[in-house]
């Protein structure tokens, strides 16, 4: 095995554990959002916002910014935001 090779199997298996974890993380959001309480006072014109949503959407942005990393990390070690493209 090549260097190269050994070093993207092991970015490989970094991101897998971080995204397990993430994964683990949101679960343990949704639990926390969906058991907190609800204010008393809430005027009726005011739309509630789903759970689902506010879980999809945290969940968007941390992707986003591990794509931004790995765009980054592409870039620092080949010069290329996406390697094989001119």
């Amino acid at each position: 095995m090549s260097p190269l090779s050994g070093f993207l199997a092991v970015i490989v298996f970094f991101t897998a554990i971080l995204v397990a974890y993430l994964t683990k993380q949101f679960q343990n959001e949704n639990l926390n959002y969906s058991s907190s309480y609800q204010m008393k006072n809430t005027n009726t014109k005011v739309k509630t916002i789903e759970k689902e949503k506010v879980v999809a959407e945290t969940l968007n942005g941390r992707f986003a910014m591990l794509g931004l990393i790995a765009a980054v990390g592409a870039y620092l070690t080949t010069g290329q935001i996406i390697p094989g493209f001119v």
